[in-house]
């Protein structure tokens, strides 16, 4: 018997216009809101029927949510600020490139006028298997059917897997990491800032869920200190195709040299694992080192140690080391 897509299932639409006013819809509602930013996920979740939930809080007439704007101490980007307005602004390509880059290379132009940075970052996995309605690990059941002999598995995880070997699809996630970001949620409780590192979960966490974010709970902003403003910065994106995909294998990272020494550095990675990775174990063995090509070849090689391929992807550990390597070579 076919399978009919492209059918919404019904929902109850609410469109605030307050933060105040979409929280304490999230609060009243619980399990059974949807939060819609641009809704490009959320519109293949509901024409897919594989996401059916009763209450659907549209975020696109809350003005506040949207904006950039200089602080004391660097930027505030509010969560539904479309990437091209990210890409655009001038503060954000004269000293924050990184993101600007990384939010560049999302999917279309198209796709990025409508897609929201918050969205970006809180994206679900696009495992294919998950995305079809199988019900793996994640979706409830089981099994992960990425994860046995016969399954297609080329684009998920070679770290961090925990039953769920599903890959977190933002690009600009990891540059928000290297750029030490800090995400800034309203709950029902009060606001609360979370690091960009901290912002993502896996599935050893809670294999439902790929953020922080808890029923109720509201990416409002991104805040991204000046303390790595004006950086040597890097990121570069691998994929299928040149528009409209999503990473193989991404790297970012933020350096701070003086005199060919390497004073410090923050690199992340993202599509090798559930969770974008911060390299910690690079950064540290690479401080204080200089800037060369021994010192990039020592950095690709530490980043890949503990890599655990898949059937079909075994390609993502030379990738990700090469992509590591330029990543600390990186020109001014």
């Amino acid at each position: 018997m076919a399978v009919i897509r492209d059918m919404m299932p019904v929902f109850e639409l609410f469109q605030p216009a307050s933060v105040e006013d979409a929280t304490a819809l999230l609060r009243e509602h619980g399990e059974q809101a949807w939060v819609m930013a641009g809704g490009l996920d959320s519109f293949d979740w509901f024409k897919d029927r594989v996401k059916r939930p009763a209450v659907v809080v549209d975020l696109g007439g809350i003005e506040a949510l949207k904006g950039i704007e200089s602080t004391a101490d660097g930027l505030e980007i509010r969560a539904m600020t479309p990437l091209t307005d990210v890409v655009r602004h001038p503060e954000v390509r004269e000293h924050y490139g990184l993101l600007s880059k990384a939010a560049e290379l999302v999917a279309s132009p198209q796709i990025r006028n409508q897609g929201t940075l918050g969205g970006n970052n809180s994206q679900d996995t696009r495992c294919w298997y998950y995305r079809d309605g199988w019900t793996c690990y994640r979706a409830g059941g089981n099994i992960c059917y990425a994860d046995t002999p016969t399954s297609m598995n080329r684009e998920h995880a070679i770290f961090g897997a925990d039953r769920c070997v599903a890959v977190n699809p933002s690009d600009t996630a990891p540059a928000l990491i290297a750029l030490d970001a800090k995400m800034v949620v309203q709950t029902a409780d009060g606001e609360r800032v979370v690091n960009a590192e901290d912002y993502f979960i896996g599935p050893g966490i809670d294999i439902m869920r790929m953020t922080v974010l808890q029923p109720g709970d509201l990416l409002t902003s991104i805040r991204i200190p000046s303390t790595w403003a004006g950086a040597k910065f890097y990121f570069e994106k691998v994929r299928d195709r040149q528009v409209w995909d999503f990473p193989l294998v991404n790297v970012a990272s933020a350096i701070r040299v003086s005199g060919g020494t390497i004073e410090d550095a923050r690199v992340a990675v993202n599509g090798v694992a559930p969770y974008p990775m911060r390299l910690t174990a690079v950064e540290d063995a690479i401080r204080g080192a200089s800037q060369d090509e021994a010192t990039a070849e020592r950095a690709g090689e530490m980043a890949v140690r503990g890599a655990r391929p898949l059937r079909q992807n075994a390609y993502k550990i030379p990738l990700m080391r090469n992509l590591v390597k330029r990543s600390i070579r990186v020109e001014a």
